[in-house]
């Protein structure tokens, strides 16, 4: 039984294999036939090899056995979302989101009968107050830390303004900086904005470099204890999505050594919106899963799993505890938290990471030959390359190649949607003054899904 089966077997070489493809091929062309071009520049290959690599690829940082599920909660009242929040911690969840809309929250109130040393907390504030997380910062200090979501630069790129000035909002940031230790990065927007990977690994690494330059003047011990998190979204294309949390991880070492910050960083994962849609909306759950196992084995820190039904209805029990469950059925279930690396050592995944991290490198390594990420921000030239990609994507959905299935392909036209909106779930275009041009986050089906909803309004 310790006898190794390999060993009765020759290797056969990559050059091997394509030779026998090829004739397997009876002529045709191997190229046209079976590499597939990417949006991202990559050709995907029918097979991958040790062979082409150099050296193996090294043990990624990540473990796999460390992810959390996390609960989205939005506190409209303090008690009653503490209520929410220990509820969904006996159900399972181990880390709660807060999303906080006043800065008037009492934060005690949330904190009440939660154990900071089991479930660590995160603040996703919709405003901008230092005094807020300098008074909040030290609440937990008994057990775990609770992490606070503070990016101004994102602020900027998805609404278009400051939220006072640049002035202001930057004197405010250094204090929750040096109040908190962290920062984050909102990778989420060029996602959900229908940028293509290398744009959305270039971008977020990028949009940190603002702010490693910005404080490239603290001391050495400084930088190290300050945590960076980037809040990432996690789409449909399922080994990719794995490969590009991977090259953000070794993204961010790399960039965050030259400037002697702490090189690990933590990733947060929630499933794309852009690929959501409002009929048969059964198949988000599908989406979302898939989506999460590429978290998970990807290697994020958080998964905050989207509830299927979130695009049209107000937060509710049923919708967030099917999310909730979804994660707990791939870690209790499914055994995605019983292997540290899962994804080390797939040839495939390994040269995916590889080309992306790559790329996205090249294109980073440009902008700031051009002025660096707020500049081009502020020029436009941002917000203009990704439309390109989104516009792109959307064209691909126009014409079926690429395929929502019961939206653009296979539709039921007894799916009737109109009565149960309880939210819309289309952009809101807001006109008001703005110091550049934002950068807006669109779903694919939102054209074909206001057409269906006309037809049913027609059809009474």
């Amino acid at each position: 039984m310790s006898k190794s089966l390999f060993k009765d077997f020759e290797a056969v070489s990559s050059k091997a294999w394509k030779q026998k493809i090829q004739v397997d091929l009876k002529g045709a062309d191997y190229n046209d036939t079976l590499i597939w071009h990417t949006n991202e520049g990559i050709d995907v290959k029918p097979f991958y090899h040790s062979d082409e690599f150099e050296s193996l690829p090294e043990t990624s940082a990540s473990k796999a056995t460390e992810w959390k599920i996390s609960q989205i909660i939005e506190v409209e009242n303090a008690k009653e979302a503490n209520i929410k929040a220990t509820d969904a911690i006996v159900r399972g969840a181990e880390h709660i989101t807060f999303v906080i809309k006043s800065e008037d929250t009492n934060i005690k109130d949330l904190f009440n009968q939660i154990d900071l040393a089991k479930t660590s907390i995160r603040f996703k504030m919709q405003f901008l107050s230092s005094k807020f997380i300098e008074e909040n910062a030290a609440v937990s200090s008994s057990g775990l830390r609770a992490y606070f979501d503070t990016d101004i630069i994102g602020h900027l790129a998805k609404t278009g303004n400051w939220h006072t000035n640049l002035k202001d909002d930057h004197e405010k940031f250094d204090a929750i900086v040096k109040s908190s230790n962290q920062f984050s990065i909102d990778a989420s927007l060029y996602q959900n904005a229908g940028a293509n990977i290398v744009q959305q690994l270039a971008y977020s690494l990028a949009h940190a470099n603002e702010y490693l330059n910005h404080f490239d003047n603290l001391s050495g011990e400084i930088k190290k204890s300050i945590e960076v998190t980037f809040n990432t979204a996690v789409g449909s294309n399922y080994f990719f999505e794995i490969a590009k949390l991977r090259a953000l991880r070794l993204l961010w070492q790399t960039l965050a050594a030259e400037y002697g910050f702490n090189t690990n960083c933590k990733i947060i994962a929630t499933p794309s919106k852009r690929n959501k849609t409002i009929y048969d909306y059964n198949v988000n759950m599908l989406r979302t899963t898939t989506e999460c196992m590429s978290a998970v084995l990807g290697g994020a820190n958080v998964v905050a799993n989207l509830p299927y039904d979130s695009l049209y209805h107000h937060s509710n029990e049923f919708g967030n505890r099917i999310a909730r469950n979804q994660l707990l059925v791939l870690k209790n279930e499914s055994y995605f938290d019983k292997v540290n690396n899962p994804a080390d050592g797939a040839y495939y995944i390994e040269s995916l990471t590889e080309q992306l991290a790559e790329k996205a490198l090249a294109l980073f390594k440009d902008i700031e030959a051009n002025g660096g990420f707020l500049s081009q921000l502020k020029e436009g030239t941002i917000q203009r390359k990704i439309k390109e990609s989104a516009d792109k994507e959307q064209a691909d959905f126009d014409a079926e190649k690429l395929i929502l299935l019961g939206t653009n392909k296979h539709p039921n036209p007894e799916d009737k949607m109109k009565n149960d909106l309880e939210v819309s779930p289309f952009l809101k275009i807001e006109k008001r003054k703005a110091l550049i041009k934002p950068i807006i986050e669109k779903r694919l089906s939102e054209n074909l899904e206001i057409n269906r909803l006309k037809e049913e309004q027609n059809s009474i």
